[in-house]
């Protein structure tokens, strides 16, 4: 079923969002500038009436959010997840149940299927679909995201899904969306710390961070990725976009898989070990690019910030 929309283009359903943190809040912002009709419930009340000013609805309790067409979540945690869906006073545990939920965060395989289960029972459609990005990402229209779960399900939401940022890939029924967000941040996490140490060796060597990244990003292994990254790594930014911690917690749940399906990952299981130092060392709340630090520790460098106006090559969101 294809959903009607406005003359602006909003689609007429009504929506739903829970969990409004950094990520929740410039996803909400984008379908509010879309004009949709969005109710809002996060725990900390006083972050949903921060959205409220900007045209959305504060919700007491998640019941409120049920009678809702669609309903997103982004939450922390697996347990969070099962939390906000099927354990008491869940999106699924009332007297009305959506008719679609968008899940949005990373969680693990299990706590989806347990939940897609439950949606059945309701008659509701799940979907998978964890998004690659921070918030800066989010606010500059950059952000991807893999969705699995019921076809008909995705082909509703699909018009709305594409206003939340670059675009959505549909990967199949089931989980599937859940392994391809995994995937995604143990090879973050790779990448993030080999520039790392190249950044390191580079300065050691007498070059300074900000040209050594000027030049990295000008060619072919330059990304999206590492431009978006240089200022926090010249100027030593480490303000989160996305902690160390949870990082930490993808590439468990990347490793676990592997076990599962006998693939072996021995590149993961080293960045795991060096990302869990960075969080024994006192940076887990901090942005995972704090692996510049620890790298920098271990080659005896002190770094600096360098204090220079460089570009993190996204547009203004």
């Amino acid at each position: 079923m294809t959903a009607r929309t406005t003359a602006r283009g909003a689609s007429t359903q009504t929506l739903g969002w829970v969990g409004v943190g950094r990520m929740g809040t410039e996803l909400v912002r984008r379908l509010l500038r879309g004009g949709h009709d969005v109710a809002l419930y996060n725990r900390t009340r006083q972050k949903a009436e921060a959205l409220a000013e900007e045209g959305a609805k504060v919700a007491d309790s998640l019941a409120e959010l049920a009678g809702r067409d669609v309903v997103f979540t982004t939450v922390g945690s697996s347990e969070d997840f099962l939390d906000v869906t099927v354990r008491p006073g869940g999106l699924l545990t009332g007297e009305s149940a959506p008719q679609v939920i968008v899940d949005c965060s990373t969680v693990s395989a299990e706590s989806s299927a347990l939940a897609r289960r439950k949606a059945e029972e309701r008659g509701t459609m799940l979907l998978a679909a964890p998004v690659s990005g921070n918030p800066k990402v989010a606010r500059a229209g950059l952000l991807t995201m893999a969705v699995s779960g019921p076809r008909e399900g995705f082909d509703r939401v699909a018009g709305i899904l594409e206003e939340l940022g670059a675009g959505a890939t549909y990967v199949g029924e089931g989980e599937g969306a859940r392994t391809v967000k995994i995937c995604h941040n143990l090879l973050l996490g790779t990448v993030a710390q080999s520039l790392a140490e190249v950044t390191v060796l580079a300065e050691k060597s007498g070059i300074s961070r900000h040209a050594f990244l000027s030049y990295l990003n000008k060619s072919v292994v330059g990304s999206v990725f590492t431009g978006y990254k240089t200022p926090a790594l010249v100027n030593l930014d480490f303000k989160a976009t996305f902690t160390a911690a949870l990082l930490r917690k993808d590439f468990e749940l990347g490793l676990a898989a592997g076990r599962d399906l006998e693939v072996p990952l021995p590149v993961g299981a080293l960045v795991h070990q060096i990302i869990q130092t960075l969080v024994g060392r006192g940076y887990g709340d901090l942005d995972f690019a704090a692996l510049l630090a620890l790298e920098a520790e271990g080659a005896g460098l002190e770094l600096v910030s360098e204090e220079v106006d460089v570009t993190d090559g996204l547009p203004p969101g």
